[in-house]
């Protein structure tokens, strides 16, 4: 019988710190095989930076993202970092 302390058991706490510690080795496996990917990118003239932000942006769904964007563009508009939109329609 498995030692238990309190609700605890011994042995289904062992194997819960086990899977984690699996699954923390896996996790670091597959951010290593990412960083590969990036590099690979990078080797091939991609860059990175601006993968990183479009896998960002498609894990948003169109409003999420259309949302996003307009929001930056008012930001940059009001700081003048973009034309202001009457700017444009003078053009």
């Amino acid at each position: 019988m498995a030692a238990k302390i309190g609700n605890v058991t011994a042995d289904q706490l062992r194997s819960i710190v086990e899977r984690i510690e699996r699954l923390e080795e896996e996790k670091s496996n597959i951010a290593s095989d990412v960083r590969d990917v990036y590099a690979e990118a990078k080797a091939n003239g991609y860059d990175a930076k601006a993968i990183r932000q479009i896998i960002r942006l498609r894990k948003l769904d169109n409003h999420e993202r259309d949302e996003e964007e307009y929001t930056l563009d008012l930001y940059k508009r009001a700081l003048g970092m973009a034309p202001d939109a009457s700017d444009e329609e003078a053009a």
